[in-house]
């Protein structure tokens, strides 16, 4: 998948390291920067389609979020990894979209410990149906809590990548994600009390 950054057919895999074309990129080598979108488009990818659930909005998305990462380089401090960091964008870049069409009821997010399981033979279609609305209650969350349970169950981002990241003191992470879970205990009760009176 390629998402038409400038240059980008001419960009090479090196064995510099994110810092180094980082530090390039803001230089002003687009080289530099063609290469990390080489080297992340496809796990920046990954996460657009967790959001938007259909091939060319997580393209379009990839593609929003690369520009927006180029737009706002000068302002990563490297407190946290370049990757991190870039998931961070492209969280914002879908949820701002998501936000805007007016659909995020649609969209189903996969934390790892509610992601798709392989269908089982033996599985009753209630138990498929369950896991799929405890999937969606997850964007029912607000934007900061969506975007910290992406981050830490869609990416495998530590606390200190997330804290970094998002420009926050880990103790507030913490506190958030707290209150995340709680709040999705709570949407998911009432969905599924909404559900059993149907």
């Amino acid at each position: 998948m390629a998402i038409g950054w400038p240059s980008l057919g001419t960009a090479v895999m090196t064995k510099q390291s994110d810092h180094a074309l980082v530090k390039k990129s803001k230089a002003g080598d687009t080289e530099a920067f063609s290469e990390l979108v080489l080297r992340h488009e496809k796990s920046v990818y990954g996460l657009a389609f967790q959001f938007m659930r259909e091939t060319t909005a997580a393209e379009d998305m990839t593609q929003e979020a690369f520009l927006k990462a180029y737009r706002l380089l000068r302002g990563f401090r490297g407190d946290c990894s370049f990757s991190t960091w870039l998931y961070r964008v492209t969280c914002s870049v879908c949820l701002t979209e998501l936000k805007r069409q007016g659909r995020r009821n649609e969209v189903t997010l996969e934390p790892g410990h509610l992601a798709e399981q392989p269908v089982q033979e033996s599985e009753p279609p209630e138990t498929r149906d369950l896991r799929a609305r405890i999937r969606q209650c997850v964007t029912l969350l607000p934007d900061r809590y969506a975007t910290i349970i992406a981050l830490y169950y869609l990416e495998g981002s530590s606390y200190e990548e997330i804290a970094s990241a998002m420009e926050i003191p880990l103790g507030t992470l913490k506190t958030w994600m707290y209150r995340a879970r709680q709040e999705l205990r709570t949407i998911v009760e009432r969905e599924l009390d909404d559900h059993a009176l149907q």
